[in-house]
């Protein structure tokens, strides 16, 4: 119970700071155990990052972090991505730190980079045993900040020829996990010369990646 509470004071200060423009602030990729390559999109952060810093008025740090799941540093960044393509392993020291963080008032942004769904679903399910994803109506506010996706997250790779999803962990009345399935945003958002994607599909991943920022920090 002080754990949590501490969480929320932590989350709170932090929150606060980031109500001033003048604030610059950083975010952070997840690492995690399990052989799955947390590690994946290495030029993806930056490039959103610059693009929100541009586009939407954020003052993000371009210099991302990397925090293991189960680390009390993850207090630290009000925004945390993870990705990759395999397994994911969450101790229940891990799943615990990850709920705290998440009911304190951080947030969690899952994109499947193919191959991980499988892994990632039971493992957030110690996170919240209570809980299931749902997935989010396209009219949602995370689909209509500065952009409008009246269809959703826009397809970036084709995987499974699939349409993409969004999926949200939503707890007391606040998404506190969005999952991107299917989609592959952090592909869209890496540099061009990494994957030979249109400047169609890359913008409009950034467009996406800068919404899912703004309904976070602006909201």
């Amino acid at each position: 119970m002080k754990t949590h509470k501490l969480y929320i004071l932590v989350i709170l200060l932090i929150c606060t700071s980031l109500s001033s423009a003048q604030d610059k602030y950083q975010i952070a990729l997840l690492k995690y155990k399990g052989g799955g390559d947390w590690y994946a999109n290495p030029t993806s952060l930056p490039n959103l990052v610059k693009f929100c810093n541009q586009n939407i008025g954020t003052d993000i740090d371009e210099a991302y972090a990397t925090v293991e799941v189960g680390s009390p540093d993850i207090i630290n960044y009000p925004f945390i991505h993870m990705t990759g393509h395999g397994n994911v392993i969450f101790s229940r020291q891990e799943a615990e730190n990850l709920r705290n963080y998440l009911i304190g008032g951080g947030f969690l942004h899952i994109d499947d980079n193919y191959g991980m769904d499988k892994f990632v679903r039971p493992q957030m399910k110690k996170v919240f045993p209570e809980l299931d994803f749902v997935e989010l109506p396209f009219d949602h506010p995370v689909y209509h900040q500065k952009y409008n996706f009246n269809n959703g997250l826009p397809k970036v790779h084709e995987h499974d020829n699939k349409p993409p999803q969004g999926f949200g962990i939503i707890y007391q009345g606040r998404v506190v996990c969005f999952y991107s399935f299917e989609c592959d945003l952090g592909d869209g958002w890496e540099d061009k010369a990494v994957h030979g994607d249109s400047d169609e599909a890359r913008l409009k991943a950034l467009q996406m990646g800068a919404n899912i920022i703004q309904y976070v920090f602006m909201n």
